[in-house]
C-alpha cells in the first residue's frame, strides 16, 4: 500500500468530467484506489468522487493498494497535475 497527497489545480475542481476521467484512469489498474480527506471514497465511483466537492486548491489523500499500485498512483498524479486534460 502506498499513500500520497494531491492538490486539485484545475479551475472547476473535481466536477463530473474530471471525476469521470479519474474513474477511467483508476479503472485501468488492478489496485484499489481510495481518495478523500477524513473519509476515503472509492476512486472508481464517479458519484463518490463528486460527493467530495473538491474545488480548486483542495488537497486530497490518495491510497493505492495492489500489485500495480505504483503505476496507478503515477497515472492518477499525472492526470491531476495535467488539470484532467482540460487545457486551462
Amino acid at each position: 500500500m502506498i499513500e500520497s497527497t494531491l492538490t486539485i489545480c484545475n479551475k472547476a475542481g473535481l466536477h463530473a468530467r474530471a471525476s469521470s476521467r479519474l474513474v477511467s484512469v483508476a479503472s485501468q489498474f488492478k489496485s484499489s484506489v481510495k481518495i478523500g480527506n477524513e473519509k476515503l471514497v472509492d476512486g472508481r465511483s464517479i458519484l463518490s468522487l463528486m460527493m467530495l466537492a473538491a474545488g480548486i486548491g483542495t488537497t486530497l489523500r490518495i491510497v493505492v493498494d495492489g500489485e500495480d499500485e505504483q503505476s496507478a498512483l503515477e497515472a492518477i498524479q499525472a492526470l491531476v497535475n495535467n488539470r484532467f486534460d482540460e487545457g486551462e
